[in-house]
C-alpha cells in the first residue's frame, strides 16, 4: 500500500467501493484493505462525473452494472449508495427478495483504491457514453441513465450475458456471471 494511506480492516456486513483517485480527493475517506464483500452482486467500482451538477457513477464488478446518482454531498456517498442502488434494481424489475437481500446486506459501504482494470476501462466507457446520452438541457436524470447505461454491450460480459442488465438478472435468477 502506498505510503501516506490508512488503511483498517471493518468487520461485519460490508461492500467495497474501489474509487479512482479523483474521487477519493472529493470524498477524502478511511481507505480499507480490500476483501470479499457479503452480497451476491459483491464490491463496485465508482467515480466522479464533474457536470453541473456532480454526479458519481458506480460499476459493479461482477455483472458490469451502472448506477449514477448525485456526488454531492461527496461525504454521505456510501450512505447514499444503497438507496440508488435499490431504485435501478427495481427498474430493472428485479424480484423484490434480490432487491432488499442486496440492499440489506450492503450494511456498510467502506472505501479502496482501484485495482481492476478490466472495470475501470468499463467505468470510463460507461462515463464517455453517459456524457453522449444526457441531455443538457435539463439536471441529469441518474436513474434513467442507469438504464440507459445497463442495455450497453460490454466486452468482458461477450462470453456471457454481454449486457449488465442481462447479468444482473441471470445473478438474481441463481446463475454466476464472470
Amino acid at each position: 500500500m502506498d505510503a501516506g494511506w490508512r488503511s483498517t480492516l471493518i468487520a461485519g456486513q460490508h461492500v467495497h467501493a474501489h474509487c479512482t483517485k479523483k474521487l477519493l480527493d472529493r470524498v477524502q475517506p478511511q481507505i480499507t484493505v480490500p476483501c470479499n464483500a457479503n452480497t451476491r452482486l459483491g464490491n463496485w467500482y465508482a467515480t466522479a462525473l464533474f457536470w453541473k451538477p456532480q454526479m458519481a457513477l458506480l460499476v459493479n464488478e461482477r455483472t458490469l452494472l451502472p448506477v449514477m446518482m448525485p456526488l454531492a454531498p461527496a461525504a454521505t456517498l456510501a450512505k447514499r449508495f444503497p438507496a440508488a442502488l435499490k431504485k435501478v434494481l427495481q427498474g430493472l424489475g428485479l424480484p423484490p427478495e434480490f432487491i432488499q437481500a442486496e440492499v440489506e446486506g450492503m450494511g456498510e459501504v467502506v472505501y479502496a483504491k482501484t485495482a481492476n482494470r478490466t472495470v475501470g476501462g468499463t467505468m470510463n466507457e460507461f462515463a464517455f457514453l453517459a456524457e453522449a446520452f444526457r441531455d443538457r438541457g435539463a439536471p441529469a436524470d441518474a436513474l434513467a441513465l442507469s438504464l440507459k447505461l445497463a442495455g450497453v454491450p460490454c466486452g468482458p460480459l461477450s462470453k456471457g450475458a454481454g449486457f449488465p442488465e442481462d447479468a444482473v438478472r441471470e445473478l438474481a435468477a441463481g446463475g454466476g456471471v464472470h
